[in-house]
């Protein structure tokens, strides 16, 4: 089959290597479509610990095309998706039932071969069947599922007011997920083009335009929609100088999630009087290890809707031109078509 193929970080190759084989309790998928993340442009660079070599690629969609012979509840044929987190099951964290901080998490596409390949095997257990949504919707299932977690670690007060920075992929699902589950006002901040169009379309209450060269007018006009701040605060861009306007953005007692991935050698300054003062918390929220269901749950009833999210199509030949488009940021999401 043919694969994309990292020896290293920024050296890789459109190569042919062996198709997989399944072991008893594993499936084969023929790969249907598979997003380019922000998680595969660090990977590219070398950071989020991957594993090399190594094909990237974790938002992906395809067909069952064979299956082991322990494997029930899945047929060939089937269109199906996989969770792409794993857990050891047996560290510290594990034992106290905290697989997400396993401190030997694997994850596909990171330390385990992804989906940028016409084919992937994946271990039975973690494979979720699709029945009503497009190749292109398929894409968006595991991103649904990272932002069902955020919405667990923000841990949203009914009736709040909430300014997400950022309106990529992951920040259309959230700005959609935070109308759904109580917020009063949904406020999004995120510079000007097709991304802060949609976004209005699909729940933000009120949209403001980051303004790169003089970001005064933008603090000044967020500072006008909510003059107390805002209760909760997500920075889902990976901007540090952002992530600093989000806590001074935050009401008191307010709470700001870093959503983003940062780039490794990241930093932010924070005042620590401030923190203490306003009584802020400050939360991360990374992944997700057990939310496939619930996002597809949402997806699949129309709840959450990312059937205009996915704007451009690239074959896997071309994996070079997927990331100048991922660079570029243009369009909002691009998938891989092997």
């Amino acid at each position: 089959m043919k694969a994309i193929v990292y020896d290293a970080p920024r050296k890789f190759e459109y190569r042919d290597v062996d198709t997989p084989k399944i072991r008893p309790n594993e499936v084969l998928l023929r790969v249907h479509a598979c997003g380019v993340c922000g998680t595969d442009l660090h990977v590219h660079e070398g950071e989020f610990g991957p594993r090399f070599p190594l094909t990237p690629g974790h938002e992906f969609s395809g067909e069952i095309v064979e299956i082991g012979s322990e494997v029930t509840g899945l047929n060939k044929g089937q269109r199906a998706t996989a969770s792409t987190t794993m857990a050891c099951g047996k560290c510290f964290y594990c034992q106290r039932g905290d697989f997400l901080q396993c401190e030997n998490l694997d994850g596909i596409g990171v330390e385990v071969n992804g989906a940028f390949a016409e084919y992937i095997k994946l271990r039975s257990d973690l494979v979720f069947p699709i029945e009503k949504l497009s190749v292109r919707e398929s894409v968006m299932v595991e991103p649904t599922a990272c932002a069902v977690h955020g919405m667990e670690t923000l841990d949203m007060k009914p009736g709040s007011t909430v300014l997400l920075l950022g309106a990529g992929p992951t920040g259309q699902v959230l700005a959609q997920l935070l109308k759904l589950n109580g917020a009063a006002r949904v406020t999004v901040a995120a510079p000007a083009g097709p991304k802060l169009d949609l976004i209005a379309r699909l729940a933000a209450d009120d949209v403001v335009a980051i303004d790169r060269q003089d970001p005064e007018i933008h603090r000044q006009h967020l500072r006008e929609l909510s003059p107390h701040g805002f209760d909760y605060v997500v920075e889902a861009t990976g901007s540090p100088q952002l992530l600093q306007d989000a806590i001074s953005l935050a009401s008191r007692r307010g709470t700001i999630m870093v959503y983003a991935v940062y780039a490794d050698a990241a930093t932010a300054q924070i005042t620590p009087a401030d923190i203490m003062r306003r009584e802020l918390q400050i939360k991360g929220s990374f992944a997700q290890i057990d939310c496939f269901s619930r996002a597809l749950a949402y997806l699949e009833s129309k709840k959450v809707k990312v059937d205009e999210i996915v704007t451009h199509e690239v074959p896997l030949p071309d994996y070079q031109k997927a990331l100048e488009l991922a660079w570029s940021r243009k369009g909002i999401k691009i998938a891989i078509i092997p």
